[in-house]
């Protein structure tokens, strides 16, 4: 058994790692276990951020750790809030988020969209797995499923919103995915 660190407190994401890892034989550590630690995320890509957070880490734990940072960049909006997303109007929901878009784009034609995933991995060298999920923001909000800007995102491959898609669906086609599956490609051929 292998120890890896996810530098993340949020338990869906753990959770998702867990079932992605420890069948590959990894013993899933997160920052629950930390005490307190904040890292500031300088960088200006998500790549960059993903790696500050890892490398942070790293400097603790003699351990794997992995790190992500993802967001949404609307080309219209000079591909904001891009990495700013978690940010973006901060103390307000979702909801509050999504609407306040909308109203940005309210009378835009160019509503082209992407979200973006970048996976950190620090072992012995320094990683980096992205994933990008291209579609546009919808008119208006639909769905129940997924959080965040999943309800205005709308994607091309079923010409719904990522909030109207099943998990399958959208790990199928999401960013967090695509990313995800390289990640698991580097860690199966290092298992060899």
């Amino acid at each position: 058994m292998k120890d890896v660190m996810i530098a993340t407190g949020n338990s869906n994401k753990v959770r998702e790692y867990r079932e992605i890892l420890e069948p590959l034989g990894y013993v899933v550590h997160d920052l629950k276990e930390i005490e307190h630690l904040e890292v500031e995320e300088t960088g200006s890509t998500f790549a960059e951020n993903a790696l500050i957070k890892a490398e942070s880490l790293k400097g603790i734990y003699d351990m794997i750790v992995i790190a992500d940072d993802s967001g949404l960049e609307i080309e219209a909006l000079d591909n904001q809030p891009g990495i700013h997303s978690a940010r973006f109007l901060a103390g307000y929901d979702y909801d509050y988020k999504n609407r306040t878009i909308l109203k940005m784009l309210k009378d835009e034609k160019n509503r082209k969209a992407r979200f973006v995933c970048a996976i950190a991995l620090v072992d012995e060298e320094k990683h980096v797995f992205e994933g990008v999920m291209s579609g546009s923001i919808a008119y208006e909000m639909k769905g129940d499923n997924g959080f965040g800007y999943d309800p205005i995102f709308m994607t091309e491959e079923y010409g719904l919103t990522s909030a109207q898609l099943s998990p399958e669906q959208k790990n199928a086609i999401s960013h967090r995915g695509k990313a995800t599956r390289l990640l698991l490609e580097y860690l199966k051929g290092k298992n060899r």
